[in-house]
């Protein structure tokens, strides 16, 4: 009956992926205000949007490949708060990329305010062997494309 209802998708301007997020009242604290680890699981929601918006679908190279990206690294920077029912925006962009690790740089914002900044680093791991690998060519190409 609802099989035509699909996620929504993201944005994409000058190198800068966008994706929107609605804070609900699992994400926020007894104040109404999201809880700071929030951030980082909307930030992993847009991330993954991002690959997948690049082609590039984690759980195919799980099973195929034996591979996947791992955060390696975040830092993040908490300027502001967001509350029950904002509509903010989860940007993305690479601002590195190495043969076998990458680090994405995003946004949290509620209009023009910016809420948090998150830099995260992530390494392409053999699953099997625990060990970093080259990123194949494919996804670092794509990832070239949106380094800003």
């Amino acid at each position: 009956m609802f099989s035509d209802v699909l996620p929504p998708e993201g944005k994409t301007e000058n190198g800068v992926y966008a994706f929107p997020i609605r804070v609900y009242y699992e994400d926020t604290d007894a104040g109404g205000i999201v809880y700071y680890a929030n951030y980082l699981k909307f930030s992993e929601r847009v991330r993954t949007e991002f690959l997948r918006m690049l082609n590039i679908h984690q759980q195919e190279n799980i099973n195929k490949d034996k591979t996947a990206f791992v955060v390696r690294s975040c830092r993040a920077d908490y300027l502001g708060s967001a509350f029950l029912d904002d509509a903010l925006v989860v940007t993305c962009r690479v601002t590195e990329v190495g043969a076998a690790s990458a680090v994405i740089y995003q946004e949290i914002r509620r209009g023009d305010e910016l809420l948090t900044t998150i830099e995260t680093k992530v390494i392409h791991l053999n699953l099997e062997t625990r060990k970093p690998t080259r990123i194949p060519t494919y996804m670092l190409e794509a990832f070239k494309k949106y380094m800003v």
